[in-house]
């Protein structure tokens, strides 16, 4: 199992693939923040409210006095099938305005050498689950086809919400694999994700007939917990799927997939990008694999491998299977922030 290149945190190759880049820090030239904000779905709630104060038609703000963070996505999304024309209009130049940055974040992307000769683009993380981040992402697809940029952009096939648990089908070691099941976990900073992760190889040897069979979530922000408090809630999490797959008599095997944000090194630390989990996730003698392994049943009398890697790959390798025609590809992930990664498919 130890010579398994998957059997690592951060691997960096998979059979027939390698991860060339992920969490790419692209500063703005002032130095002062990074370029993938531009297009993340927080300067889109900027947008929109740079909007609501400068071009609202008719007499008054058709959104009220509601702070634009405090409309929520379905109050938008509602809005552009059929609600007030006015509300409307503010939603779609926001859109407009966003997919024009969008398409601009990507141009900066392509210019990098580990992002040379990429030609496919997955849009994922949780704006373009939305109508208004979906009407983005298709925007901007048309404004680079106009400007010959040479990228296509896709949306994620998968619910965003397995996505991050999905990708661990090609990450996770073979002797994983060869079982009915094992386990994953997507850590966002406003939600904690585990599932029970079926593979279904023998259907498909892609992965492209993966499963979610059982999932369970934890909206952590609206708790603020500690570290501690996020390790001992996560492990019940998983310790009640075990207890599941006990009861459906599957053959779990002994391992748990992590994607969180972040850099993360070889050893499992997470060395940057963590500042929006529950407590010091960065700190130097900190492990997630040997926080959460130490509070988790054993599995068929062995102790689970836990290994970690950062959310934007995992969540891009979910959709592995429909990249296969090309030879270079790469994932945006667009939440509070903006993740990234960039692979290259290899002939098996």
């Amino acid at each position: 199992m130890s010579r398994d290149p998957r059997n690592r945190h951060a691997a960096r190759h998979v059979p027939g693939l390698s991860i060339d880049s992920c969490n790419l820090p692209l500063r703005e030239p002032d130095g002062d923040g990074f370029i993938g904000d531009r297009a993340s779905q927080t300067a889109f709630r900027a947008l929109l409210d740079a909007r609501r104060r400068e071009h609202f038609t008719g007499d008054r703000d058709p959104f009220g006095r509601t702070p634009t963070d405090a409309i929520s996505k379905r109050e938008l999304d509602l809005v552009l099938v059929g609600g007030d024309a006015d509300a409307a209009h503010l939603v779609h130049a926001a859109i407009e305005d966003h997919a024009e940055r969008l398409a601009d974040v990507v141009r900066c992307f392509l210019a990098q050498p580990e992002w040379a000769g990429v030609k496919r683009i997955v849009i994922g993380g949780g704006f373009p689950g939305s109508r208004a981040g979906a009407l983005s992402v298709r925007r901007a697809a048309r404004l680079l086809k106009l400007s010959r940029a040479g990228v296509d952009l896709t949306l994620l096939r998968h619910d965003g919400d397995d996505a991050g648990l999905l990708g661990w089908v090609p990450l996770a070691p073979a002797t994983a694999l060869r079982r009915a099941a094992f386990l994953a976990v997507d850590i966002g900073g406003t939600n904690i994700r585990c599932g029970l992760i079926a593979p279904r190889l023998d259907q498909r040897d892609d992965g492209s007939r993966a499963i979610v069979l059982e999932r369970s979530q934890w909206r952590h922000a609206t708790e603020s917990p500690d570290r501690e408090e996020a390790m001992v809630r996560m492990a019940a999490m998983l310790n009640g799927l075990i207890a599941h797959a006990r009861t459906r008599d599957l053959d779990l095997a002994p391992f748990v997939g992590i994607a969180c944000p972040g850099q993360i090194a070889h050893d499992g630390r997470i060395v940057h990008g963590a500042q929006n989990l529950p407590g010091d996730w960065e700190a130097d003698d900190f492990r997630v694999a040997d926080a959460l392994g130490a509070r988790l049943d054993r599995i068929g009398g062995r102790a689970p491998v836990v290994r970690l890697h950062n959310d934007a790959v995992v969540q891009g390798l979910s959709e592995r299977p429909r990249m296969a025609p090309v030879a270079r590809w790469g994932v945006l992930t667009i939440g509070t922030g903006l993740g990234n990664a960039s692979y290259t498919n290899h002939p098996r």
